[in-house]
């Protein structure tokens, strides 16, 4: 691992991302009435645009938006320059954590998708989405907000939306626990200007679409599980190194898995609402390969997982994986509306270091090229993986992550000595069942109040 790389500047990072924020400030009091200081901001915005393929729509729609004139197709090309300034950012920043890794990565290429959900839906939720720009994040009030709802229950009705409903529903959600936008303190300007951004370009026709697939057959060998955790659902992403069949140059993938979650629900308790889903956090959490047979995988390296393509496999050690066959595997290009910085998250090996603690609890590792911050905040609960143990290390396999201006690590398992010997410690060694005292009692009380939840359901539908 080249830790010198990840500190040295990268060029035009910090103007790109310098536009975004002029754009995301403009949004804070909207575009009904610009004012001056908003014309300038999105003058400056349209100005980062220039020499790319974007260059005139972005001046056009910044000029309509400065003289209160912008229609949806400018507020649409002004979402689209704001997510081709963060991809852009997000692509350097790929790319020098993958030159920091000694990896290379496939060029960034646009899938195709299947065709087409209904024209309507998506009319009535950008139209929804520009009035939100108009009023600004201080002027949203509840009976703004509240036009979502009509659009989220008529698009859930559609499979084919449902990834746009469900954005639009959690956005819509989050604002209207902020209403009235007057009185709000701080405004998360970067976040909902993400997330405006985004449900935008999902409303274009073919943006939502499933991606295409191709069968990959081959075998799977995991490196880690990535817990992400929220009060209503939980996501576990498994990130592994995919050695084809046929011979050719093994590449990284992820296969995915959420479920809805009661907020009573925590640590070790969130792998039983995840295990009837995939199989392969049982192989990770026995340490074992997966023999995939015409597996659909999109051109980004994501597994669309079915029990039906897979089976056991071999034995398969995560650290060996990462010695031998992760120095050797490609990186994906992302998908087109995933690139933004904080998607970045490049799977790394890393020994030989020195692990350091901080007075405040932070983790550094001192590499011979310099030093890297450990995100231990990100270690979740739901596994055996502690801060304690990351200090106590001597090798480790991690995502490198971009955050708050700086690459971070992210541990996914270490190895540490214990009575001399070598041992693996995974964040998610539960994944598949455990015989860890502290898991079983964790599994156990998560079983207990999964139980008294079935039972007051039960009784509600009986009423």
């Amino acid at each position: 691992m080249r830790a010198d790389l990840l500190a040295e500047e990268i060029d035009g990072l910090d103007e790109a991302l310098a536009a975004a924020d002029s754009f995301d400030r403009v949004l804070v009091t909207g575009l009904l009435r610009p004012r001056p200081a908003q014309a300038a901001a999105l003058a400056e915005f349209a100005d980062a645009l220039a020499g790319s393929p974007l260059a005139a729509r972005a001046a056009e729609a910044a000029a309509k938006a400065a003289s209160g004139a912008a229609g949806e197709e400018h507020f649409t090309a002004l979402a689209a320059a704001r997510a081709a300034l963060l991809g852009a950012a997000h692509d350097a920043l790929t790319a020098r954590a993958a030159e920091a890794a000694g990896r290379t990565t496939a060029p960034v290429v646009a899938p195709g998708a299947e065709p087409g959900a209904p024209a309507n839906l998506l009319v009535a939720a950008r139209s929804w989405l520009c009035d939100l720009a108009r009023c600004g994040w201080r002027g949203i009030d509840h009976e703004v907000v509240s036009g979502a709802a009509r659009i989220v229950s008529a698009m859930l009705a559609d499979p084919e939306l449902r990834r746009l409903a469900a954005l639009l529903d959690g956005f819509a959600a989050e604002l209207a626990a902020s209403c009235p936008g007057a009185s709000l303190e701080r405004v998360p300007a970067r976040r909902w200007a993400d997330l405006w951004t985004r449900a935008m370009l999902l409303t274009l026709p073919g943006a939502a679409d499933a991606p295409r697939t191709v069968p990959a057959t081959g075998r799977l060998l995991p490196l880690g599980v990535d817990v992400q955790e929220h009060a209503t659902a939980v996501q576990a992403q498994v990130h592994g190194v995919f050695e084809p069949a046929d011979g050719s140059t093994p590449y990284l993938v992820r296969a995915s898995v959420s479920a809805p979650k009661p907020d009573s629900v925590v640590g070790a308790g969130l792998w039983q609402l995840l295990r009837p889903h995939l199989s392969l956090l049982a192989a990770v959490g026995a340490g074992r390969a997966a023999e995939l047979t015409g597996m659909p995988v999109t051109a980004a390296g994501d597994l669309i997982w079915s029990d039906e393509h897979a089976r056991p496999g071999e034995p398969a050690d995560s650290f060996a994986t990462a010695r031998v066959a992760l120095p050797t595997a490609t990186g994906r290009p992302t998908a087109p509306l995933d690139r933004h910085p904080t998607a970045v998250a490049v799977p790394v090996f890393l020994d030989g270091y020195a692990a350091a603690a901080g007075e405040d609890g932070s983790v550094t590792f001192t590499l011979a090229g310099g030093a890297l911050d450990v995100d231990v905040d990100r270690i979740p609960a739901a596994g055996p993986l502690t801060p304690e143990a990351v200090l106590a290390s001597g090798a480790c396999i991690g995502l490198l992550r971009w955050d708050a201006g700086a690459y971070r690590l992210q541990p996914l398992a270490v190895e540490t000595l214990v009575r001399k010997k070598p041992v693996a410690v995974h964040a998610g060694a539960w994944a598949g069942g455990t015989t860890d005292k502290a898991g079983t009692r964790a599994e156990k009380a998560a079983t207990d109040a999964a139980a008294v939840l079935r039972e007051r359901a039960g009784r509600l539908l009986r009423t």
